[in-house]
């Protein structure tokens, strides 16, 4: 007893630490208020009655999805479509990140931290746009060439790649980079050689993470004309032809599924093997994996057709020589000025509902969606793998056909894209939180149900207090990427600066555009920092 009076009391954060906690918590509440505010749920009617019987249509024919041979085979032709785009896509991301990463990694520029942050600051600009917004103004310099889906995932997933790439190679043991440079290597053969053979477990998982994630922006890409699945899903649901459209979301359903689960298994492969066993194993599945995507690459390029001559011709060059004269300087006008600032809020209260909605659903699904470590019962199981299904289907289906179908419900305007890309957000996030719950410890809950603890309490006391930190930085990070996705609902009409992007591109109004997409890299890096300084308080 002695010993156990005697043990050392738990360490506690600094007191520092506890009120700024509850100064973001707080801040996060007045912001979630404001936002509701100015999207109009506390004042005026939000819903749109006229709407319920088209979306009982909708909803009905979920379980008569078309099968007829004619539209199966157009199906399969569009997913072939979206796959040559994604492998392509992601092939780009991943050449673009390797070769970037080591033009900005830390370790790279050693103590020239000017250097290291004007390169980290490139980074930003290809970053802070969304493949959606690429892929309209490559198409304005290309034309409906195929290079513009490959670009537009390529690019911005490019400088995405790199960072983290970068990030992998500065956290890996220096002792053989050290030894190159003493040895009286460069630095970028130190990294090469030095970096790249330890880190390179965790740069090939993430790759094959990047390729599950240019399926759904190949999708995406469809929507706005790149043709694919996306473009199929477009047509059908312009035409009101649900049947069609529920065709199109299971087919993207499985193409999802079937990408999220040859990922995970390779990243699994990938982790740290025990024994020479699993070091086999390991060896076996990363050799087809790379292999099969040597030849997925092959095929894309044939089956797109495409060509670097494309890039190269009179037209290219003087469409690129026009756009780019006539994008710089940008427009500075007041009322554009005005404008864009009235946009970034609405981009910023629809982002922040979005989170919301998504983190609120993800607390709630997260218990149920999680796989239970020990023997359960075949209703939990089927539970499980029912919500599970369920949020593959929230993250399957693109954020602007989410925004189409609540228009059937909700009046036009900032809420229905808000609680577009909080549904589908609640897919991503629901999965995050899922598996953040799997891998946290069982005994507590375990403790409290060998006490008699029922199972909510077993998850409010023993699941939920450890989960809460990496479901908020989670959500955090997905916040980031909602102000992107923001911008792609815009771009369809939501609002927002998308909205307004897609008016000044279709005026051909250059100059408006800079200033634009300006606006839009500036508003991402401000979320990146704010993102960023709520996470470092949440550890």
């Amino acid at each position: 007893m002695t010993a156990v009076l005697d043990a050392p009391a738990p360490a506690r954060p600094p007191l520092r630490r506890v009120r700024a906690r509850w100064a973001w918590g707080l801040g996060t509440v007045v912001v979630v208020g404001w936002s509701l505010a100015g999207a109009g749920l506390f004042s005026g009617d939000v819903l749109n009655p006229a709407g319920r019987v088209q979306f009982g249509r909708f909803a009905g024919a979920a379980l008569s999805p078309a099968l007829d041979p004619a539209f199966l085979q157009v199906l399969a032709a569009s997913v072939l479509v979206t796959v040559a785009y994604a492998v392509l896509g992601a092939t780009l991301a991943v050449l673009l990140g390797a070769l970037g990463a080591v033009l900005v990694a830390r370790t790279t520029w050693g103590r020239r931290r000017l250097g290291w942050t004007l390169a980290r600051g490139l980074l930003a600009v290809p970053r802070g746009l969304h493949e959606a917004v690429w892929g309209l103004l490559l198409v304005n310099v290309l034309g409906l060439d195929p290079w513009v889906g490959v670009l537009a995932i390529g690019l911005p997933y490019g400088a995405v790649t790199a960072k983290v790439f970068a990030d992998l190679l500065d956290e890996v043991p220096r002792a053989s980079h050290d030894a190159l440079l003493a040895a009286g290597a460069g630095r970028v053969p130190a990294v090469l050689y030095g970096l790249l053979p330890p880190a390179s477990g965790g740069l090939l998982s993430y790759s094959f993470y990047r390729l599950e994630c240019a399926v759904r922006s190949a999708v995406v890409l469809g929507l706005i004309g790149a043709g694919g699945l996306g473009y199929q899903l477009s047509l059908s649901f312009s035409s009101l032809r649900w049947e069609q459209v529920w065709s199109c979301v299971y087919a993207l359903a499985a193409l999802c599924l079937l990408a999220d689960v040859g990922g995970r298994a390779v990243r699994r492969r990938l982790a740290a093997p025990h024994t020479p066993g699993d070091r086999l194993a390991r060896d076996r599945v990363l050799t087809a994996a790379v292999l099969t995507t040597l030849a997925l690459v092959a095929w894309s390029w044939w089956y797109l057709a495409i060509t670097p001559a494309t890039l190269l011709t009179d037209r290219t060059r003087q469409q690129l020589t026009y756009v780019l004269g006539a994008a710089w300087p940008p427009d500075t006008d007041g009322d554009l000025v005005r404008s864009i600032g009235s946009r970034a809020v609405d981009t910023v209260q629809m982002s922040v509902i979005a989170i919301a909605v998504a983190t609120a659903g993800a607390v709630l699904l997260a218990g149920a969606a999680a796989r239970p470590a020990g023997r359960t019962g075949p209703g939990r199981r089927l539970t499980g793998a029912l919500v599970r299904i369920g949020l593959l289907l929230l993250r399957a289906v693109p954020p602007p056909v989410w925004a189409l179908v609540l228009l059937f419900v909700l009046l036009p305007g900032v809420l229905p894209g808000a609680l577009a890309l909080g549904v589908y957000t609640l897919g991503v996030l629901g999965r995050l939180a899922a598996e953040a719950t799997e891998e946290l410890d069982p005994r507590p809950r375990a403790a409290l149900a060998a006490l008699g603890a029922g199972p909510a309490a077993g998850w409010l006391y023993g699941v939920l207090p450890g989960a809460t930190g990496p479901v908020l930085a989670f959500a955090l990070y997905r916040w980031e990427v909602a102000v992107r996705d923001s911008v792609l609902v815009g771009l369809l009409g939501a609002g927002g600066l998308g909205a307004l992007l897609a008016s000044r591109v279709g005026a051909f109004d250059w100059a408006a555009v800079t200033s634009v997409l300006v606006a839009m890299v500036l508003l991402t890096l401000a979320v990146d920092l704010v993102g960023a300084r709520a996470r470092a308080a949440l550890r």
